[in-house]
């Protein structure tokens, strides 16, 4: 399985619990905006650390309370493209991409830069700043950043968030590229239908109920 999770979080005086296991391909977790996906995703890449549970990606356990595996978030080579990307603002768009790369070791880079400009366009942007890039310029880059880490799997939160209507189909393809090219285990948050149904090998319902 790519996604084996069972776990519980324990946030203000809400319980969360998920449980799920998926199988390769992109495994979206669909539900309403406050449902609790976001804060699964973060859990997942080690900002969170649940109160009981069991987290492996791929065959790899990350984290298991019984066990007392709990797995530093620089450990769990994980990709994360956030909702609200989180580019740094004052680096150029080379020096935020530079930083995904530094993050991953000679040994389990497998994603080489000019490959990675390629598939995503962005050549040409190397040398602006955040501020100047449009929201699927921007979108592009945080994508490139994560995948440049050269991650064992890829976290995706409402990507298309900051995304126009006239640049979704764009990005929506380069996720399919990414999905279908790369062959890496994606979980993809998202509250829209019909965006979930064109990506998702597997739907995970995240509902109102689990909050945050």
């Amino acid at each position: 399985m790519s996604f084996d999770i069972a776990v519980t979080l324990i946030r203000g005086a809400l319980r969360l619990d998920y449980a799920f296991a998926a199988g390769p391909g992109l495994t979206a977790l669909f539900g309403p905006s406050g449902a609790g996906k976001s804060t699964l995703l973060d859990a997942i890449a080690g900002l969170v650390r649940p109160s009981s549970g069991r987290i492996a990606i791929a065959g790899t356990v990350l984290f298991d309370r019984e066990e007392r595996i709990d797995l530093p978030p620089e450990r769990r080579r994980c990709g994360y493209v956030f909702q609200d990307l989180r580019l740094f603002p004052h680096r150029t768009v080379r020096d935020n991409l530079q930083f995904g790369r530094r993050r991953a070791s000679p040994a389990h880079r497998w994603l080489g830069w000019d490959d990675a400009l390629g598939l995503l366009g962005i050549g040409a942007l190397l040398d602006r700043m955040p501020a100047t890039l449009s929201g699927g310029e921007a979108q592009r880059v945080a994508i490139g950043r994560a995948l440049l880490s050269s991650p064992a799997f890829l976290l995706m939160d409402e990507p298309l968030a900051s995304v126009d209507a006239d640049r979704r189909a764009e990005i929506l393809g380069l996720i399919e590229r990414i999905r279908d090219e790369l062959r890496l285990p994606i979980l993809y948050v998202s509250h829209d239908r019909a965006e979930v149904d064109r990506l998702a090998d597997t739907i995970i319902p995240i509902g109102a109920s689990s909050g945050g």
